[in-house]
């Protein structure tokens, strides 16, 4: 049994090397028998101990830290699932072979203490090559599919994706100013004049100041009427992995009517705060009239939650069945009072796509960007655009 669970434990290691080297990480296969070596003289149940070991073994700049924390928690727990697309011919799909089966912390191999095994992680590495390749063959397929065309499991493993990502936007600076150790391109007098007074008046050192920096609020305003239905689904993922971040975040839903669900979102549970959403909204899946919903945004919401230099997002195909001289109006209203404000359009990435529906051009003359949004990819992109704001 311990021998089983090692062989397990170095094909996972494989498929992880893999996917690092995919990152950019320099892993070779030395490094793979060292650390299989290592991870014999401690208790890996911990999983912990399991993580600092293993990037102790593989990472070797601290600039590859980030990618692989990240690599690590989405392989090791789960998130990157085999496909069925991906098990070979005659053969079913074990869903828990990456799973990190560990081995004991007293040494499980056949071999003494110090014997290093590369020769079969070179083996073990040449023969998961094949199915290493088809891992991300059907990983990248996955990540260019659209949401609307999503399986149940697809849409699973999407939610956790979402789960898993970081949504952070750039901070501003404010009026308010915070002292400096380093020297700045702004002096503070009162606290040089304060500072030489508690030595006899004599002006020892200049002291610097700086602008003090605060998160950036987001606001969400999404379309969920009856040409929006395919997208639902996962965009209700993402509003609540955007309440539920660091971040600021205020987030409207609108079909006929312009409903909050900001509240409704910070439930701890993502089920629960779906289902809470699904309640308090009435009209799913029906009309849509942008326009009006953005004027009651404007009127109720817009001096609440667009200060402090917010960043707005529209996530609208564009199609309306109000007045669109209304829609123009609300939306030069909304642009004035937003730091920046973005359309996000499912539809944008159709190949072939053209802004030809009315509300979308109403509402471009008024957008800093147009962007697609419809599938992971998008996803992806949307998260560094955010964080990248300046």
């Amino acid at each position: 049994m311990l021998a089983e669970s090692h062989d397990h434990l170095l094909a996972n290691l494989v498929h992880f090397a893999r996917l690092l080297r995919h990152l950019g990480l320099r892993v070779h296969t030395s490094q793979l028998a060292d650390l299989a070596q290592g991870l014999t003289s401690i208790d890996i149940s911990q999983r912990q101990d399991f993580y600092t070991a293993t990037r102790a073994f593989l990472v070797h700049h601290p600039d590859e830290r980030e990618s692989f924390d990240r690599a690590f928690d989405l392989f090791w727990s789960g998130r990157m699932p085999l496909l069925a697309a991906q098990a070979r011919p005659g053969r079913p799909v074990d869903r828990d072979r990456r799973q990190p089966q560990l081995i004991s912390h007293q040494p499980a191999l056949d071999r003494a203490p110090g014997q290093i095994p590369e020769r079969e992680a070179a083996a073990a590495d040449a023969a998961a090559d094949a199915e290493v390749s088809a891992t991300y063959s059907a990983w990248e397929i996955l990540r260019h599919k659209d949401f609307a065309v999503f399986t149940d499991e697809e849409m699973a493993f999407a939610r956790r994706v979402l789960e898993g990502m970081v949504w952070r936007l750039n901070q501003r600076s404010t009026r308010r100013l915070r002292r400096s150790a380093r020297r700045t391109t702004q002096l503070s007098v009162p606290d040089t004049i304060r500072h030489s007074l508690k030595h006899h008046g004599e002006l020892i050192e200049l002291a610097w100041s700086r602008p003090q920096l605060k998160p950036r609020p987001l606001v969400v305003i999404c379309d969920i009427s009856g040409s929006m239905e395919r997208y639902v689904r996962v965009l209700l993922h993402l509003m609540y992995a955007l309440a539920r971040g660091e971040q600021l975040v205020e987030v409207f839903v609108f079909g006929t009517r312009l409903t909050r669900i900001t509240p409704d979102l910070r439930h701890k549970v993502a089920d629960v705060a779906l289902r809470q959403v699904m309640d308090s909204v009435v009209d799913w899946s029906g009309g849509t009239r942008i326009g009006e919903s953005l004027r009651t945004f404007n009127f109720r919401w817009g001096r609440r939650v667009l200060r402090r230099g917010a960043v707005a997002i529209i996530i609208s195909d564009g199609w309306d069945r109000g007045d669109i001289g209304q829609l123009r109006q609300e939306m030069g209203r909304l642009r004035r009072s937003a730091y920046r404000l973005m359309w996000l359009n499912p539809l944008l990435g159709t190949p072939g796509y053209q802004p030809l529906v009315q509300g979308i051009q109403a509402a471009l003359p008024y957008v800093d960007e147009f962007l697609p949004l419809h599938n992971l990819v998008t996803l992806g992109q949307l998260a560094a655009r955010l964080a990248s704001l300046r």
